[in-house]
């Protein structure tokens, strides 16, 4: 399990349209919001990114960069770029293993055929998952889903932000030791 103000696993991945993301050589002010989604084949994160991509500039203007990453292949991961027809600049990283996406304490779900907009599942593929990482790779803020429902909304977590900034807010979740 991942532990707020701890260091989160490496995520070094190829972006759609070329570069790679590399969350150890991310450098902004504030941290990284990665938003982990199914794939192509899911509507709700279809959704979902063209929120993330809406509130994109908000998290930039606190000093947070974002990135959507999913263990589609390339092709599928432009296929849902091309859907959500970023405005703001969304990168959408691709090629998560399944291994890398147990270790960020993502749910791993098995294919049950062609989804509501006709799209196949892939065999196996993670669940959702965001996650608030400082400049220094610790977890700030962590959301894991078992199902494509019921994921925090970027709006609040602007919100949150803004708390958290003016009040100097820490990390929290971080104890370990014996209850």
């Amino acid at each position: 399990m991942l532990m707020p103000r701890q260091k989160t696993p490496g995520l070094a991945l190829p972006l759609v349209g070329g570069g790679q993301f590399d969350l150890s050589a991310e450098g902004s002010e504030r941290g990284t919001l990665v938003c982990f989604y199914r794939g192509l084949h899911c509507p709700i994160c279809a959704t979902y990114l063209k929120e993330l991509d809406k509130q994109a500039p908000a998290f930039a203007e606190r000093g947070v960069s974002v990135v959507a990453v999913s263990s589609d292949p390339e092709d599928r991961a432009a296929a849902m770029l091309e859907k959500v027809a970023p405005v703001n600049g969304l990168r959408v990283a691709y090629d998560l293993s399944l291994d890398a996406a147990r270790d960020w304490g993502l749910y791993i779900s098995t294919s049950r055929g062609k989804t509501s907009i006709g799209i196949e599942e892939p065999a196996l593929f993670s669940e959702p998952g965001v996650f608030l990482v400082s400049p220094d790779q610790s977890l700030y803020f962590g959301s894991v889903q078992t199902m494509p429902f019921m994921r925090p909304h970027f709006s609040e977590l602007v919100g949150a932000l803004d708390f958290a900034i003016a009040n100097n807010y820490p990390a929290r979740g971080e104890y370990s030791g014996a209850v």
